[in-house]
């Protein structure tokens, strides 16, 4: 008999496919995320699953899965699953890095420019029946990008990658890391390290490119905000709760920064009253950095054989922990 492997949302048809051949598939087609609920039941008698980022598969969903082999994710972040105890449950964890290393840049570097020069605002202004006037020399101005100095907080895959993308635009580049990378990644990358509270008080424009950890959480608050350009820009394509949002919105009508570009927030889908819907001066995107034809069919295409690699026994392309 097939052993059975549980999706919490679908995939593309040919990871289906590929899946249907080797196990019994069930796929959840009700509520998105999943209530905990469902997935404790559905859980419970599965080999294998397919989650989502938005997914909450703690230590109560695990312990209720009695023959659990493999949990692969369809992400490149797995701050939603503990892997601590899938460790120690000896449960193999799969996820997607490096695949959306560009599409995750290109949206950072998307938002960078439309904060810039006011793409989001213009179009809704024009949509409004707004646009009253042919403008001046001081009418609607934005900002250049060159010349401005970018500063990327986390230089992984993606900090890199939008490293690239701000050198060809003539842009100074400072970075802050964990861990300084090498003084030759440095000059071929055109970067340079610099403390944490300096880049804050130095960069034009902060892109954060961290993971959601317990050091990570709320980093960005009202205390950084006021230490930061009051013409300074914040863009983040990471996690939402890495900035606190209350703070954030404050930060923006009181004009002690300049703007924000957004992908992440700290509960997504946003309500129609969240307070970033009311200004002007921040751009919105929901939650689809990586969300390319090319990026999400590759995504697939991991998540599914991470997970057929996992239930031979074998280890992942991509794992965590065990």
């Amino acid at each position: 008999m097939k052993e059975k492997i549980f999706l919490t949302r679908t995939l593309h048809d040919f990871a289906l496919k590929e899946l249907k051949k080797k196990f019994q598939i069930e796929i959840h087609k009700g509520k998105i995320p999943i209530p905990q609920n469902t997935l404790k039941l559905k859980i419970r008698d599965v080999n294998g699953l397919i989650c989502f980022p938005y997914d909450k598969i703690d230590k109560e969903i695990i312990q209720s899965a009695k023959n659990l082999k493999v949990i692969s994710t369809f992400s490149v972040g797995y701050d939603h699953i503990d892997i601590k105890f899938a460790k120690k449950k000896k449960i193999r964890v799969g996820y997607t890095p490096e695949v959306l290393t560009n599409a995750t840049a290109d949206m950072a570097f998307a938002l960078l420019i439309d904060g810039l020069r006011r793409i989001s605002e213009g179009d809704r202004l024009i949509r409004k029946g707004k646009w009253n006037q042919i403008y001046g020399a001081y009418d609607y101005v934005g900002l250049d990008l060159q010349g401005k100095t970018l500063g990327i907080i986390g230089l992984g895959r993606i900090g890199k990658t939008l490293a690239k993308r701000a050198k060809a635009f003539d842009m100074k580049i400072i970075y802050y890391n964990r861990k300084q990378i090498s003084k030759t990644e440095e000059k071929k990358l055109g970067v340079k390290y610099i403390a944490f509270k300096k880049l804050i008080s130095q960069a034009d424009i902060i892109s954060i490119h961290v993971p959601h950890t317990i050091e990570t959480d709320q980093m960005f608050n009202m205390k950084i905000f006021k230490k930061m350009k009051k013409t300074s820009f914040l863009i983040n394509t990471s996690r939402g709760k890495v900035v606190n949002e209350k703070e954030l919105a404050l930060a923006l009508k009181q004009k002690i920064i300049s703007g924000a570009g957004l992908d992440v927030f700290e509960k997504e889908p946003i309500n129609k009253n969240h307070q970033f819907l009311k200004l002007e001066n921040v751009v919105l995107a929901p939650h689809v950095g990586s969300s390319t034809k090319e990026t999400r069919s590759k995504m697939a295409e991991i998540t599914t054989k991470n997970l057929i690699l996992g239930m031979s026994g074998k280890k992942p392309i991509y794992s965590i922990g065990y």
